[in-house]
């Protein structure tokens, strides 16, 4: 059962092990950020480990409702893509400053052999499923997956380089680049290859 204090926990433990890590995030640095007492905190989560389900719990629940607008607001499979790609700009800054909150808990998880990088796993695998659907939908059936793959190891590589870069003409360029490329990939530009689905 969702209390707010619960939620404020969760909140400030999603924010906290973005900017500074999993590792590094401590009961006591959460509890001072949602200005509770230990004891408090204890009767919401007992471990670290279970703060960290309920973080990936929420990032799933975000992840499904922006594609899900994402599925309402584009009218092609294309302008749906776009969407995606574009996050490297909207959340530009955020990205220069932390990199990409998925990929981040993602490497620092897989890095700590922690028993809950699948969960954590599970936002990215969530994105590409999403992306493997569109390039279908494009008629890219055989490759889709491929694709998918190609097109979210390549925002990565943009958002690792951006933190280490600071440069947004840089994210700009590259963000320009994804979207011709997915461009490129419909099957009005490749009709001899592009018809299975």
């Amino acid at each position: 059962m969702s209390t707010p204090t619960r939620d404020s926990i969760v909140q400030a433990a999603d924010t906290l092990f973005y900017e500074q890590g999993f590792e590094h995030t401590s009961f006591s640095n959460i509890a001072d950020a949602v200005k509770i007492s230990r004891g408090n905190f204890y009767h919401h989560f007992k471990t670290k480990d279970e703060i960290l389900a309920a973080v990936v719990a929420e990032r799933l629940k975000r992840t499904r409702a922006m594609l899900a607008q994402w599925e309402a607001d584009g009218e092609s499979p294309q302008d749906r893509i776009q969407l995606f790609i574009t996050l490297l700009i909207r959340n530009q800054s955020k990205i220069m400053r932390h990199g990409c909150p998925v990929g981040t808990l993602c490497m620092e998880l897989a890095k700590l052999r922690h028993p809950g990088r699948g969960e954590a796993d599970a936002v990215m695998d969530l994105f590409r499923a999403w992306l493997r659907g569109q390039f279908r939908e494009m008629g890219r059936g055989k490759d889709a997956d491929v694709l998918a793959l190609h097109l979210l190891a390549r925002a990565q590589g943009v958002a690792v380089l951006a933190q280490s870069l600071r440069d947004e003409d840089f994210v700009r360029h590259e963000v320009d680049l994804m979207t011709a490329w997915v461009r490129s990939c419909g099957p009005a530009r490749k009709a001899g290859s592009n018809h299975s689905r």
